[in-house]
């Protein structure tokens, strides 16, 4: 299972998706209303638990944990930076 496929899993496993297969990866989980702040510690919890990765008080921000997408691209980017330090 990809990382992407990781994420997805979680996201429609754990929080409220009215409809899986319309769930773009670029959809703002916030204003889709799938996620909201306490969802987002969730994901961040996951993120630490799951995949391995530290997840600063300064990077959980939409950029980084928004979308699909993003949450993907933030996770890969953790994991080379670690990788390479």
């Amino acid at each position: 299972m990809t990382t992407r496929e990781r994420i997805r899993a979680f996201i429609t496993t754990n929080f409220y998706v009215t409809n899986v297969a319309r769930l773009g990866d670029d959809a703002s989980l916030l204003e889709a209303g799938v996620i909201d702040s306490t969802g987002v510690l969730e994901i961040v919890d996951f993120l630490e638990r799951e995949l391995g990765i530290r997840v600063g008080d300064t990077e959980s921000v939409p950029q980084n944990l928004g979308t699909i997408a993003n949450i993907t691209a933030y996770v890969d980017r953790k994991r080379g930076a670690e990788s390479a330090g």
